[in-house]
């Protein structure tokens, strides 16, 4: 997410994303797999780029014992997350870059993202990846619904019209990668019962299990 291509550290780019994002189409659908995927028994939830706190909130509501750990760098996010989760004492925000190594969390039982990790260089992809896996408990669940990239320029733009964006739309800060790479980094890096287990157009989610020892 480099400075000068990386429109998030914009209050008003950041407050223009919430505001559309209940409206994306199928979003929920996503969201439904990774509640239903993540073990209701966990103790503790990291969310990577937690914007306002909306996956994490979706997530406690029936793992309210859970404690839950968000990391985000943009400051109009952080703040509407403080507001969402002021009175849960078991989340804790942090502000931090995912373009840096992940800060010292401890270990979790399941980390998730949601339309975050595109924003970062595909190198920066792949080292992010093999960060999550040596901070997941073994048997912990990887969750990443992200926006991935179209196979041609055709599909990119009808995804885009099916969004609402005109066809010709660019947005300096993403960084698409097609799916088929991501799933082979994380066989590479040792994620097991690996699989884009939901996908509408560029909308997937990807999802892999660290072996227990």
């Amino acid at each position: 997410m480099k400075n000068q291509e990386n429109q998030w550290r914009s209050p008003a780019h950041a407050l223009h994303y919430l505001s559309r994002a209940d409206k994306i189409p199928h979003r929920t659908e996503g969201e439904a797999l990774v509640l239903e995927l993540l073990p209701k028994d966990v103790e503790r939830i990291l969310d990577l780029g937690t914007g306002n706190g909306r996956l994490l909130a979706l997530l406690k509501i029936e793992r309210s014992n859970a404690k839950g750990v968000g990391i985000d760098f943009s400051e109009t996010m952080l703040a509407e997350a403080k507001k969402r989760f002021e009175s849960d004492h078991s989340v804790s925000l942090i502000q931090a870059n995912m373009d840096e190594r992940l800060p010292d969390m401890g270990d979790f039982d399941g980390i998730v993202s949601s339309f975050a990790i595109h924003h970062c260089e595909d190198d920066r992809k792949r080292s992010l990846y093999q960060e999550v896996f040596q901070r997941l408990k073994p048997g912990g669940i990887f969750c990443n619904l992200e926006h991935v990239a179209s196979p041609t320029e055709r599909l990119h733009q009808e995804f885009l019209l099916a969004i609402g964006y005109p066809p010709d739309f660019k947005d300096p800060s993403n960084k698409l990668l097609d799916v088929e790479t991501q799933l082979r980094w994380f066989q590479e890096i040792g994620f097991q019962e690996v699989d884009c287990y939901w996908k509408w157009r560029e909308m997937a989610l990807l999802a892999g299990y660290k072996p227990n020892d």
